[in-house]
């Protein structure tokens, strides 16, 4: 079984509850396991135009590693797996120095 940990906008389907023990080979199998224990969390992690892929904006990061293989992915006994909002973009970042900005890259 894997270790499945959720991002607060997930906890909705699990009653608070952040982590979890899920049987699966795969991502796929894993999130179909949960989805039997937690009715309509599929809905939130599974690309409705890609069966393989997770939504856009969620990532997975399986045993510290990213998710490449999208729900493809293989899990093993004892795979921590974590699904987390994708982070992106940027903000003006002050420089006394100058008075000016710059963007982050």
């Amino acid at each position: 079984m894997a270790t499945v940990f959720l991002s607060i906008p997930l906890r909705r389907y699990t009653s608070g509850e952040s982590s979890m023990e899920v049987p699966g080979a795969t991502l796929r199998a894993l999130v179909r396991n949960l989805d039997e224990r937690y009715p309509g969390i599929a809905e939130s992690l599974v690309n409705p135009d890609d069966a393989d892929r997770l939504m856009p904006g969620l990532g997975a990061i399986v045993d510290g590693e990213p998710a490449n293989m999208g729900l493809l992915t293989p899990l093993d006994e004892g795979s921590e797996v974590h699904f987390i909002p994708a982070i992106s973009g940027g903000a003006p970042v002050s420089n006394s120095a100058s008075g000016g900005g710059e963007r982050c890259a």
